[in-house]
């Protein structure tokens, strides 16, 4: 664990990671097994592969030999059933509205990169009151590529104003420290997130884990130097 004076900015990955979204989730995709005529899956079930995305999740709730057509069929309306419920019980992990405000107050830039399409990113991010503060939002369709692959996290440090090697970039997933290990950014682990059984995220080629949120100032710089660093 080790404060870097270099650091500018702080990148988080969005569900897992900056807000606890998979109550919203898991109500639509078990809205959706009911409609197919089966029985809902287990909470815990669901929210341990929120992070890996819609196509993960459809196949959990519907298997993983899906024919193309069924499988597209089924993702866009598990979709359509979240974006109508998109924001009922999604809520900033603990600690997460506190270090937002004080990485603000001592001068550090934050925003957010993630795989999440940006017509449910967007609406999202505004009704949890943070569009208009972050430094920047990089969807997974802001890009051609998108995480594993560091574009979108070069692309959010070229918005930012930031140079990557003065990033932070925090995820719950491997392909998020995946992207920003090869983006040059420090990678931090959000061990709280939806990290699925049996994953060991200390395999990760992370530089660190953090356990809660407010463990991040232990990487941030001093607020005096925090204020006076630039990109």
């Amino acid at each position: 664990m080790r404060a870097d004076k270099r650091i500018s900015t702080v990148f988080l990955d969005l569900d897992g990671t900056l807000a606890d979204t998979a109550p919203d989730l898991a109500r639509a995709l078990n809205a959706l097994r009911l409609e197919e005529g089966l029985e809902p899956l287990r909470y815990e079930q669901i929210r341990a592969s929120v992070s890996r995305g819609s196509s993960a999740l459809v196949h959990l709730a519907f298997g993983e030999t899906l024919e193309e057509v069924r499988f597209a069929d089924l993702r866009q309306r598990f979709l359509d059933l979240y974006q109508s419920g998109l924001c009922v019980d999604t809520r900033l992990f603990p600690g997460m509205a506190e270090t937002l405000a004080y990485m603000e107050s001592t001068g550090l830039g934050w925003g957010i990169v993630t795989n999440k399409p940006a017509w449910l990113t967007d609406p999202l991010v505004a009704t949890l009151g943070l569009d208009g503060r972050a430094a920047c939002i990089v969807s997974g369709d802001t890009t051609v590529d998108r995480k594993p692959h560091p574009a979108p996290l070069l692309h959010a440090s070229d918005l930012a104003g930031a140079l990557p090697q003065h990033c932070i970039y925090v995820g719950d997933d491997p392909r998020d420290i995946q992207a920003g290990n090869a983006a040059g950014m420090t990678t931090l682990v959000a061990r709280y997130g939806y990290i699925h059984e049996g994953l060991d995220p200390a395999g990760w080629g992370a530089d660190g884990i953090i356990d809660e949120i407010r463990e991040i100032r232990a990487w941030l710089p001093a607020p005096d130097r925090a204020r006076s660093s630039g990109g």
